[in-house]
């Protein structure tokens, strides 16, 4: 089950909302994924989802809360469609032309009735409602990406229109949602995961926040692990290297002057690396008499490299 799948599921296991959530709820689900049609002088809606437990729960609050009875028809997946896709019908003889003008879909005026396509104050006046709107956002057109994989959510958008506005309805909660044109949509997407993290607690899937942001501690951690092995591989590598080219100084001026020529600290620092190379500067440093430190030890080496530059320029 994909994680869209999980918090969908999550969401919609809660059917205990005030009237006016619901018409707010339901208006974002039929506006992002509902058709209307005219037939016959005759108003018809149809709801389109893959997923079983949205076409449940919108089934269950039209009929409970609403007293609307719509049909609930099930087109089962073909040979190229993984998932069955679910039809929730409404006819006008089921209450169809009040359900329009509660969530302000649709409007009358003087006996005139228009469509709406912006978002009507009355749905979004305050915080619950604001949430529900975003909620059925979601489940009409929303995902949200595998935790494991990306953080990215996003809503599918018919409208640039809608799409600014579900934008910015979304961003009054401190948050930075953008729109970009795909296709023939509008996507409404965020991609950091502190955002994630906000709009599943607006839309009130707390268990899938919890699952989301054990997967990112987890990654975090991963992360931070291979980042200090990354510092850690290179740290040793540049301490190797340092000590392969300290020990061919040091055979170098052995060779060409001897390193009786060198004065006392700086053989027996020379002595020593010759036959530890493997050793750390630090335990260089313990192995003189009288001990010396790593900046010490690290000092009187690059005087060696210096007189060994010198010979290979042939100065001395």
């Amino acid at each position: 089950m994909s994680f869209s799948s999980t918090v969908k599921n999550e969401i919609t296991k809660n059917t205990d909302l005030k009237r006016e959530e619901i018409l707010s709820l339901l208006s974002a689900i039929m506006r992002l994924s509902g058709t209307l049609s005219f037939g016959s002088a005759k108003l018809s809606f149809k709801i389109t989802t893959e997923n079983p437990s949205t076409a449940r729960f919108i089934f269950k609050l039209l009929k409970d809360h609403l007293k609307i009875h719509g049909r609930l028809l099930v087109k089962k997946a073909g040979s190229l469609k993984k998932n069955n896709v679910y039809v929730i019908v409404i006819s006008e003889e089921m209450g169809l032309r009040g359900l329009l003008l509660e969530t302000g879909i649709l409007q009358e005026e003087e006996g005139t009735y228009g469509l709406n396509y912006s978002i009507g104050k009355e749905l979004i006046h305050s915080d619950e409602l604001k949430k529900a709107f975003i909620k059925g956002a979601f489940l009409g057109a929303g995902s949200v990406s595998n935790p494991e994989k990306a953080y990215h959510v996003e809503f599918v958008v018919n409208s640039l229109e809608l799409a600014e506005e579900l934008r910015d309805l979304v961003n009054s909660y401190n948050l930075t949602a953008k729109v970009i044109g795909r296709k023939n949509a509008y996507i409404v997407y965020l991609k950091e995961g502190e955002q994630i993290v906000d709009v599943l607690s607006i839309i009130g899937a707390y268990n899938s926040l919890f699952e989301f942001e054990n997967v990112r501690i987890v990654k975090d951690m991963r992360n931070n692990v291979n980042r200090l092995v990354n510092c850690e591989t290179a740290n040793l590598s540049k301490t190797v290297n340092a000590a392969v080219r300290q020990v061919e100084s040091i055979k170098l001026i052995e060779k060409e002057i001897g390193l009786g020529r060198l004065s006392r600290p700086l053989r027996d620092v020379a002595e020593l690396r010759l036959e530890y190379p493997d050793e750390s500067l630090k335990e260089l440093g313990e192995m003189l008499s009288p001990p010396v430190g790593k900046s010490g030890v690290n000092h009187r080496l690059r005087k060696i490299e210096k007189i060994a530059d010198e010979l290979r320029k042939g100065g001395l």
